[in-house]
């Protein structure tokens, strides 16, 4: 089972970005590494384990707006003291509700 994510968030000081992982972003989904660092600053953040897609190493997806207000979805793995973004995506349909509901409870 996946540990509690946010404390080794905040122990993060940066990203990780490899050769292959910000050009294939920007090509299939449209999102720079910026807008993918920006979700993490995003209030509220949700984030949820990725079992699924866990087996090498633990996946995150999370849930998050950009300082333009664009709401993605980015997966990604804490190495060390690093995040590191493996893709990002425009949120689902189910996914921008999910995400309305939780900045509506946030703003309560």
């Amino acid at each position: 089972m996946a540990e509690d994510i946010f404390e080794p968030l905040v122990r993060c000081t940066g990203f990780d970005w490899d050769d292959a992982n910000a050009p294939k972003l920007r090509e299939r989904h449209e999102v720079s590494q910026s807008e993918c660092e920006q979700v993490s600053l995003a209030e509220p953040l949700l984030v949820a384990w990725d079992e699924r897609h866990s087996q090498l190493e633990e996946r995150w997806a999370a849930l998050g707006r950009t300082f333009e207000g664009q709401r993605l979805l980015v997966v990604f793995t804490v190495r060390g003291e690093r995040i590191h973004p493996v893709s990002a995506r425009d949120m689902s349909r189910r996914e921008r509700l999910r995400y309305a509901e939780a900045e509506a409870e946030d703003g309560a």
